[in-house]
């Protein structure tokens, strides 16, 4: 059974189909890549996944267990975290705390830890926190705040966030937009890390195809808000909606 089953998922904004039955499937384990052009439709599809939009119609199951209607908090508590493709941190604080909300979800309510100031929770938390900084080689920049570090960093820990979740799906929107053609390869490379160290099924979303095609189980291809391809990454980009889609018609 696929981990995420999307069926035929339609949202529209007044008079705009931003999707239209969209079908598609994420594995436990495998990188399934969306690729098209802006306004294609794939940061709405992670948003209807994700319980920020709610579809006119069609289904998202999550191991098949519908997610229609969830808040975002109730979606991230299933095991689905994600980032943004504008950085959603927090930016006065420091990377190690905006790490630590991605664990806010699993602290439970304890009045009488509480009110005894006991911290035996938080610490085991702060160690799964510490380790994400130790693995994403944030260690110079932990008591920085956000607003401090390089563009780089900021997108790196807004990662590391959705990792402190320990997510079973983590879908990235667009996570090495904006950085310089060395920091590219460096996050390409990590999230090879993240899938063999952590083993999430993995969604992500990148305008950049031929790092779209290197990370790639599977490849899906939107144009309009209609999955116009899907299949291996050679397959999809030789296909002549794709082709059309990006270059125009001859």
């Amino acid at each position: 059974m696929a981990l995420l089953e999307i069926q035929d998922l339609n949202i529209s904004f007044g008079g705009i189909q931003a999707l239209a039955g969209v079908d598609l499937s994420v594995e436990p384990e495998e990188i399934l890549t969306v690729i098209g052009p802006n306004g294609s439709g794939k940061t709405t599809l992670f948003n209807c996944i994700s319980g920020v939009y709610k579809p006119t119609s069609g289904a998202v199951r999550f191991e098949g267990e519908s997610l229609l209607g969830l808040s975002p908090d109730s979606v991230a508590q299933r095991g689905i975290a994600r980032t943004f493709q504008n950085l959603r941190l927090f930016m006065h604080m420091t990377v190690l705390d905006n790490l630590m909300l991605g664990r806010h979800i699993k602290f439970k309510k304890n009045p009488l830890h509480a009110f005894l100031r006991v911290r035996t929770e938080e610490l085991e938390h702060r160690a799964v926190v510490e380790e994400l900084i130790d693995f994403l080689e944030l260690q110079a920049w932990r008591a920085a705040r956000i607003s401090d570090c390089p563009y780089g960093i900021q997108k790196r820990a807004e990662m590391g966030r959705a990792l402190a979740l320990e997510p079973k799906l983590l879908m990235l929107d667009e996570p090495i937009s904006g950085l310089t053609a060395e920091e590219k390869q460096e996050t390409a490379y990590l999230i090879t890390e993240i899938k063999g160290r952590f083993k999430p099924a993995i969604l992500l979303v990148e305008h950049d195809l031929r790092i779209a095609s290197a990370l790639a189980d599977r490849m899906v291809a939107m144009d309009n808000g209609v999955k116009i391809a899907q299949g291996s990454p050679e397959e999809v980009q030789r296909h002549p909606e794709v082709i059309r889609a990006y270059l125009g018609d001859e």
